[in-house]
């Protein structure tokens, strides 16, 4: 049988992904975004009903981050709507290690709707779709906390089971933790993509109050600053984030795509060859 889903955030890293993988499943996918009809915008809660309506499932995803201030009553109202709406099944793309974001989940977890919960590690995509990607291409790249070890997750492994959550009821009430299966640090990282491109790219680690000061000198926006500095102070340097965990494999019955794979495929687009500012 197939489903009416409901996806938001269906341009970003993940939602592009879930929307696709959903699509070739011959399911009927609807993209939550303000460039939309119906649009939704997390910012006027009188869209949500129109975008929502005649769906059954729907892909939570929250832009910047749940840890931001405001996404707790956000998806206090999201869910209020959904249960208007009668949406049977929820997933929410949550953060691991992110206690803030836990505050969102348990929002989910007691609305009455059936829902799976999915705790996503740091993205490699991160690295050639996000905020790291411009200092690559510029050759320098400058990050604290250089050595800390993250199991980074692929972007198309997180859509993988999110798409299987949707559409198994196996999945009703369950928590993932999603991470890739090694630990890797930002200085290794810029090494690798390095070698793999053939460029010099130089790395220097910094302290976070540097970088928080350098990001506010290039005028980024004060919520997407406390966004980072929340990240690399409260959830990088989190004892439980530094933990390879398996759950890709239960659900997926195979490995996580490994980091080496990420960068060969990556590598090939060109995202990561030289640019020089106008």
């Amino acid at each position: 049988m197939k489903s009416k889903i409901l996806v938001l955030g269906g341009k970003g890293k993940t939602g592009r992904r879930v929307a696709e993988q959903l699509s070739t499943l011959g399911h009927t996918v609807r993209i939550g975004s303000r460039s939309e009809n119906p649009a939704f915008d997390w910012d006027q809660p009188e869209t949500w009903g129109k975008a929502m309506e005649g769906m059954d499932k729907m892909y939570i995803t929250f832009q910047p981050d749940l840890a931001v201030p405001g996404a707790l009553q956000a998806i206090e109202g999201l869910m209020e709507e959904a249960k208007r709406q009668n949406i049977q099944k929820v997933v929410l793309l949550s953060g691991k290690g992110e206690v803030e974001a836990e505050r969102s989940e348990q929002v989910v977890i007691n609305s009455g709707v059936a829902h799976t919960i999915v705790r996503a590690s740091w993205f490699n995509q991160n690295f050639s779709e996000s905020f790291f990607l411009e200092p690559i291409q510029h050759g320098f790249v400058a990050l604290p906390h250089a050595d800390v070890e993250v199991p980074y997750v692929d972007a198309n492994d997180i859509a993988a089971v999110v798409v299987e959550a949707l559409l198994n009821e196996t999945h009703n009430g369950q928590i993932y933790e999603l991470t890739g299966p090694r630990l890797l640090t930002f200085r290794e990282i810029v090494r690798d993509i390095s070698e793999v491109t053939g460029r010099e790219i130089a790395f220097t680690p910094v302290s976070l109050p540097a970088y928080i000061k350098a990001l506010e000198e290039q005028g980024v926006p004060a919520d997407y600053v406390w966004l980072i500095n929340y990240l690399f102070s409260e959830v990088l340097t989190n004892p439980d984030n530094q933990l390879v965990k398996h759950d890709i494999e239960k659900v997926l019955g195979r490995k996580p795509i490994d980091f080496s794979e990420y960068l060969e495929k990556t590598v090939a687009t060109g995202v990561w060859n030289a640019r020089e500012d106008n």
